[in-house]
């Protein structure tokens, strides 16, 4: 049984809110077993996967941790949804700074990814996109946080090591897209090939990108801010 097994059948009964014994109780088990398959120390046959995945209504796969959607559904690009389209969470009228620093970021990372496009180099974009995955991840995992009553099985990753393996990984990520980008690629990579496509400029991303521009620069100043970096002056006073 795959080990994300047990994580998950815990996540699942926590989130309902019942008991270990009362779960036992309707999954037709004695809790002593339901404890062990929790524990991950014993692996169920399939009759009980079964038995779990009606209770929970969810998918075997979902179970196994074979899908991360609970009816075991993959997504393809076109079922993605845009930014831009209207949902739930852009409804809040009284919520200004985060629609503000929601359309900042996404309206950016249309700069960066057409840019992206543009470079044709499929290794810098998979640099480029685990780098920026790692951070919604650490950040959600942030506000995930703020309530102690949400379950931490929800992770596989232990919160207490999160931190330090998320930023190795950022760090690997930037560091090899940095030398893609500097056209010494790592790993069998190939360098970028047409870099006059990245020819950029403040006046060039206001012609291009006359939506978007204002927006990358906005986050580029926000961003300098909060790095908070001053050169010192070396000139000697005479």
């Amino acid at each position: 049984m795959k080990s994300d097994f047990p994580r998950i059948l815990t996540l699942l009964r926590k989130e309902k809110g019942i008991s270990q014994k009362s779960a036992a109780e309707q999954l037709s088990i004695s809790q002593a077993l339901l404890s062990h398959y929790e524990k991950g120390i014993r692996e169920c046959g399939l009759d009980f996967l079964v038995r779990c995945a009606d209770f929970y209504d969810v998918s075997c796969d979902y179970l196994l941790g074979r899908s991360p959607d609970r009816k075991g559904s993959t997504i393809s690009v076109e079922e993605i949804p845009d930014p831009e389209d209207t949902g739930k969470e852009n409804r809040d009228i009284g919520a200004v700074l985060p629609v503000l620093n929601k359309k900042l970021i996404a309206n950016s990372l249309n700069v960066l990814f057409d840019y992206l496009t543009k470079a044709g180099n499929r290794s810098l974009t998979g640099e480029v996109s685990a780098f920026l995955m790692i951070a919604v991840y650490r950040m959600f995992r942030v506000v995930y946080a703020a309530n102690p009553r949400n379950q931490e099985a929800m992770f596989n990753v232990p919160a207490q090591v999160t931190g330090q393996y998320a930023n190795a990984a950022m760090q690997i990520s930037e560091a090899n897209a940095a030398s893609i980008a500097a056209g010494h690629p790592v790993n069998g990579g190939e360098p970028v090939k047409n870099v006059e496509s990245l020819s950029i400029s403040t006046e060039r991303l206001g012609q291009e990108y006359p939506m978007y521009a204002p927006s990358l620069l906005n986050l580029i100043q926000n961003a300098e801010q909060r790095i908070g970096f001053k050169e010192k002056n070396t000139r000697t006073k005479k």
